[in-house]
């Protein structure tokens, strides 16, 4: 799967990133840093991502994008995943472009949806499956699979057996909880005029769906909205509150996507160095 050339240098592998939310944006980034520059993500059309400043989907928006200094531009077909590539960029293309592309086979797939379940992730997708948190099973979904969830295993790497299950309880920042989410309060049309890094107190209305108000419940930065206009289920995670209060997290990749995606590099280059 992954070569040497004479040199015995790293020859980059083929990487598919299944998403382009935060947690894939992460992922890579990390492997991009590492020289893994052979890099094409999925997403929808509409995208549902909250952390928007640090996702590559938006990147459908606007052709090109970057999270932190690490270029990206949207594609359509083989040729252009092979042209973002010769110009060092990371290539984005819509999951049902994809379903057409015949051309190209990765040598790694990455599910980084984070459905909390397998939308269709199998052993048979490439030589080298990793997905990340609930929903998998290493040696029958993935080959390995990326513990998600906050705490003391955050990050490990699982090559039997199940991620914790989904707990439903978000990670606790600055001692804020479930407080600090902001949920879709019934299904429709999400509608704001606020934007990622304003602040907000506890009880400003940040938006509404359908007349349904969303409203603050700590006081804090809006680290994640989703885009206006997004037709949404209830109860849909649609914005982030930062107690912290500091802008430049607004725009930086966190702790625990950090974390996870230097998770991911070391899965590959396990399998690197067990074909080394």
């Amino acid at each position: 799967m992954i070569e040497k050339n004479d040199n015995h240098s790293l020859v980059s592998p083929f990487i598919l990133i299944k998403g382009a939310g935060e947690m894939a944006s992460a992922i890579a980034w990390r492997l991009y840093q590492a020289n893994m520059r052979h890099i094409c993500m999925l997403d929808l059309e509409k995208a549902l991502a909250v952390r928007r400043q640090v996702s590559f989907c938006t990147v459908f928006e606007d052709t090109e994008t970057s999270v932190e200094g690490v270029p990206a531009i949207s594609v359509k077909d083989g040729d252009g995943i092979d042209a973002a590539w010769n110009k060092s960029k990371i290539a984005v293309t819509l999951t049902t472009d994809w379903d057409l592309i015949e051309d190209h086979r990765p040598d790694v797939v990455i599910d980084a949806i984070l459905a909390k379940r397998n939308t269709g992730t199998a052993l048979a997708d490439a030589p080298l499956v990793i997905a990340l948190g609930p929903g998998f099973e290493a040696g029958a979904d993935c080959h390995l699979l990326i513990e998600t969830n906050r705490g003391h295993n955050l990050g490990r790497i699982i090559e039997n057996g199940a991620a914790t299950a989904n707990t439903g309880i978000p990670g606790a920042i600055s001692g804020h909880t479930a407080q600090r989410v902001l949920r879709a309060p019934a299904a429709g049309t999400f509608k704001t005029d606020r934007v990622i890094g304003d602040l907000v107190k506890a009880g400003d209305v940040v938006g509404q769906v359908e007349g349904n108000p969303l409203v603050a419940e700590i006081d804090g930065i809006l680290r994640g909205l989703i885009k206006p206009g997004t037709v949404i289920p209830r109860g849909l995670k649609i914005g982030d509150i930062d107690p912290r209060g500091d802008a430049q997290y607004c725009d930086t990749i966190s702790d625990k996507a950090r974390a996870i995606g230097g998770s991911v590099l070391e899965a590959i280059m396990r399998q690197y160095n067990k074909a080394a």
